[in-house]
């Protein structure tokens, strides 16, 4: 039975991330620079529009990129970057299709380690450190994927009860909690980054001797 998902905040759109390994790879692809509602309905959008009802990263990998990158700019667009998004997300398919014969389960199917499927997801086309162990904690909290470690080497987005990430939303209130742990960590780390500038800090005034 297929995990109920929230991300997209969308019934047709959570319901084919909750069945669909490969959609939910390429929700996580496209969450940056976007609201993440948006990034993560992206597959359905892209497999509606290639007139199916699931993502094949076969048939994805072999699109025409032109064609592939037109169909993403179609308005509503997939990505506030759709162009270069639709690169990104056939060099996923394609790199699914070349170590995993097109089986994005096959990543963590047979993994022993938490930090062995933490590796296997950073070597994914577009999957930094941070979107691995994201990626990892999604999998461990709501797919039921939990190899040895797992919420080790995720940090601090597997830790169980945050509101740090998408792993962490299973709803409306959820969301909410992610977007202000969100906004809070961009404002400290804003008011870091103003208090280390140059010419910020105040010299301490000197009392003249009579």
């Amino acid at each position: 039975m297929s995990p109920a998902i929230r991300l997209a905040q969308q019934p047709e759109a959570d319901e084919l991330l909750g069945r669909s390994p490969l959609a939910a790879l390429v929700g996580m692809l496209l969450d940056q620079q976007i609201p993440m509602e948006w990034a993560f309905t992206g597959p359905y959008t892209i497999a509606v529009r290639m007139g199916a009802d699931d993502l094949d990263a076969h048939r994805v990998a072999a699109y025409d990129p032109e064609s592939f990158a037109a169909l993403l700019s179609e308005k509503p667009a997939v990505h506030r970057y759709p162009g270069s998004m639709a690169g990104r997300v056939q060099q996923l398919c394609q790199y699914l299709v070349e170590h995993y014969d097109g089986d994005p389960t096959a990543i963590w199917r047979d993994v022993a380690t938490g930090k062995e499927l933490r590796e296997r997801l950073n070597a994914l086309p577009g999957f930094g450190a941070q979107k691995s162990q994201i990626f990892l904690a999604l999998l461990g909290k709501q797919f039921g994927v939990r190899p040895q470690g797992w919420r080790e080497a995720a940090g601090a987005y597997g830790d169980e009860g945050s509101y740090r990430s998408a792993a962490d939303i299973t709803g409306p209130e959820s969301l909410a909690k992610v977007r202000a742990f969100k906004q809070e960590t961009k404002r400290a780390a804003k008011a870091a980054k103003t208090a280390k500038a140059p010419g910020t800090a105040k010299t301490p005034k000197t009392r003249k001797t009579p």
